[in-house]
């Protein structure tokens, strides 16, 4: 399988490196504003789980101009991320106190106008887990809000949650996404918290007297969110394989990705892979970065920097 297989399996992937970006997530922002206009009057924006950086990218790109010299963009993640024109990055963890103040900081004390996020924990496999982890991981944030979401059958839950702060709450699905994924976006406008509310990060998995049973809720506090598919019926279908030379006057030439991760979690796992190591008897041990020895014996070998898994080799 060569190198020129992805751009035609993938054709956002083969435009976002055509046109520069860092990811084809860019699309998705994109379309998303298309649709919402959520870039209307932002200077003040966040965008949480930012590595690579394509999300901060499409911030920097549309708000930025020579007129506009007080917009200010932070992007955050627990990853390093090469630098952007205009944008101040924050290596740190989105659910610690310390990071929301020192975004605050930043801004002066003023209220951000727009938060993306486009980041999930990592999964477990377990779908119910992973999409309660993920539905914690946006409600920790308390402004105008743009996120990723896994759309799973416990979803009404999380939309109930964000109605009471917000009085317009939409479930996106940009063209860009592809449809056998679950992942959908939400979308809450006009933030309005119930009178007396007082924010805080306090977190429920850690909370041992966290114990309300909310499949319960009923009538009201069950709410139906319109579901909303964003992009021209036009765009490219993002499931579909494209031919490489998509323009008949342009002949086809592979193009690198525009910015590569620095130091992802993968890097040893695919050091692995390229060089037949995954599954040799005679392989090295490794490491991990919590001191554990990992051996792959007639196994392969995914080592992390938080965990390490075993699995037999099919």
């Amino acid at each position: 399988m060569g190198r020129s297989s992805k751009d035609k399996r993938d054709i956002y992937y083969r435009l976002a490196k055509e046109e520069g970006w860092r990811a084809r997530s860019a699309f998705k922002l994109l379309q998303l504003d298309h649709q919402f206009n959520l870039f209307s009057g932002v200077n003040r924006a966040v965008d949480l789980c930012a590595a690579p950086g394509s999300w901060s990218q499409a911030l920097s790109r549309k708000l930025r101009s020579p007129s506009t010299e007080e917009v200010k963009i932070v992007a955050v993640d627990l990853q390093a991320m090469a630098p952007l024109p205009g944008v101040t990055q924050i290596q740190g963890d989105i659910t610690k106190v310390s990071t929301a103040q020192e975004i605050i900081r930043h801004f002066e004390g003023q209220p951000a106008n727009l938060v993306v996020c486009d980041g999930a924990p990592d999964v477990t496999g377990l779908h119910d887990v992973d999409e309660y982890i993920q539905a914690q991981l946006l409600l920790a944030v308390s402004t105008e809000v743009l996120s990723f979401i896994f759309r799973g059958k416990d979803v009404t839950l999380l939309y109930s949650q964000l109605k009471i702060f917000f009085s317009s709450v939409t479930c996106a699905k940009p063209r860009s996404s592809r449809n056998s994924s679950i992942e959908a976006f939400v979308v809450c406008q006009n933030y309005s918290p119930p009178e007396g509310y007082i924010p805080n990060m306090s977190n429920p998995l850690l909370d041992q007297s966290y114990d309300v049973d909310f499949n319960q809720l009923e009538g009201p506090n069950r709410v139906i969110v319109p579901f909303l598919a964003c992009g021209d019926l036009s765009a490219f279908d993002s499931d579909r394989t494209y031919p490489l030379q998509l323009d008949a006057s342009k002949e086809y030439e592979y193009i690198p990705p525009t910015q590569p991760p620095i130091r992802p979690p993968y890097e040893q796992a695919c050091h692995f892979r390229k060089h037949n190591l995954l599954s040799r008897e005679d392989a090295p041990p490794v490491i991990n970065d919590l001191g554990f020895t990992c051996v792959s014996l007639q196994t392969k070998l995914l080592c992390t920097s938080h965990v390490c898994v075993l699995s037999n080799q099919q």
